[in-house]
């Protein structure tokens, strides 16, 4: 086997994503990876735009029936996204944001799917203290605004944007699946969180075609984790599929991925946007994907990178998306608590037993500065990051890991703290 340290030329440059629930951007980076020489070439690749974004599959040389699996992880992707997309009219999320805001207080029932990613993302919002809210869809929206004008927003702007915000303005029934909002302006938006999900959603349906231990995805014609039935099922089963389930899809699954995978031809990596990945196994002749993470003062180089195995991973910035004004500079992720942009960070990439989760955790630690990322992380064991926080002026910038150890993070181009 290849070791690590000689095969770090192979590394995918993944660029660093400014992705976050409350961004006013794009949900990742835009240039495509770059061809870095001793990156096998035998790889095979699919790909689609979906949630504004490129998703990807890359998968080692194995059975060509994973090729159909590839597929239809990526038109699970395209359900998610009409689930999700508040940028869509028709999608299952805007018509419950539409009912909801003209029923309250008695709220409409939702699907079990929705009701349950709902449940799930109030969950994180609390247990970050709001630093991830999924209901900061207006001041999204404000900034947004803002951003085109080059013009920050007035108090009152803010504060009428921040009418309804708050995981305290929406009230769930579990028995009735029922969900009301206390705000007629309250909005879920899961841009934070969606793209995540689309991708544990999809890995799961990968699992089942790639005949990864435990798996249960489309392919197996297996229950997904949280009870639905995806669309897209094939009617042929990958002769190699497992009939148990995997709990790659929700963010409380227990345990994460690792130790499920251990033939190439079972591994996989996918990404959205680049900002936010998920991996199984390891890509053939080493321990792990090589996901380079971008520089965030130096985009032309690379930070660190990270050898991603059976967990997911996302990167949060602002180094592309901001405006200045009168000498102050206003990035694009938004402490949903105060309205204004966040402050102190200049990047945070988490690793988590899901995307969807490390996609909210990206967010949330960019917000809440290194001291509480470090203190959440050092109560969930399960939770890893790298962050880099705001030099002083006049100094470099300077990372610092939580959970990381030497097989996961090497070469970093900035001094640890």
């Amino acid at each position: 086997m290849t070791s690590r340290r000689k095969f770090l030329t192979g590394q995918l440059p993944w660029p660093a994503g400014d992705v976050g629930g409350a961004s006013w951007g794009s949900d990742g980076g835009t240039a495509p990876p770059a061809e870095v020489p001793g990156l096998p070439t035998n790889t095979i690749r699919l790909s689609q735009t979906a949630m504004a974004a490129d998703f990807e599959v890359i998968l080692n040389p194995g059975p060509a029936s994973r090729l159909q699996g590839a597929s239809d992880a990526l038109a699970e992707v395209d359900r998610i996204e009409q689930l999700l997309s508040v940028y869509r009219p028709s999608s299952t999320l805007s018509q419950l944001n539409a009912a909801a805001s003209a029923a309250a207080p008695a709220g409409v029932s939702v699907p079990e799917e929705l009701f349950t990613l709902i449940e799930q993302a109030l969950a994180l919002s609390r247990g970050t203290g709001g630093a991830f809210d999924p209901t900061a869809g207006r001041l999204v929206a404000l900034w947004r605004t803002a951003l085109k004008q080059s013009l920050p927003p007035t108090e009152s702007q803010l504060a009428a944007a921040r009418v309804g915000t708050g995981v305290d303005s929406v009230q769930l029934a579990r028995h009735e699946r029922r969900v009301a909002f206390a705000h007629p302006q309250t909005q879920l938006n899961f841009n934070a969180f969606g793209k995540g999900y689309a991708l544990d959603r999809a890995g799961w349906i990968l699992d089942g075609w790639c005949g990864a231990p435990g798996s249960g995805g489309q392919g197996a014609g297996g229950t997904s984790p949280d009870g639905t039935s995806p669309g897209n099922t094939s009617p042929e089963a990958s002769p190699n599929s497992s009939q148990s389930v995997q709990p790659a899809a929700g963010v409380t699954s227990a345990g994460g991925m690792e130790g499920t995978v251990s033939l190439p031809e079972q591994a996989w990596l996918m990404h959205g946007g680049y900002s936010s990945l998920l991996a199984r196994g390891s890509l053939a002749g080493v321990d792990g994907w090589p996901v380079g993470i971008r520089h965030p003062q130096f985009p032309q180089k690379t930070l660190a990178t990270i050898w991603l195995k059976d967990r997911g991973l996302s990167t949060s910035g602002s180094g592309v998306q901001f405006f200045r004004h009168r000498g102050r500079r206003y990035g694009h992720l938004i402490d949903p608590r105060t309205g204004w942009p966040a402050e102190g960070m200049l990047s945070a990439t988490v690793l988590a037993p899901t995307a969807a989760e490390a996609e909210a955790l990206s967010t949330a630690f960019f917000v809440l500065g290194v001291e509480r990322a470090q203190q959440y992380c050092h109560n969930h064991p399960q939770i890893s990051a790298l962050l880099i926080p705001t030099p002083e002026p006049g100094q470099r910038a300077v990372w610092v890991a939580c959970g990381l150890t030497e097989s996961d993070l090497m070469f970093p181009d900035v001094p640890t703290s």
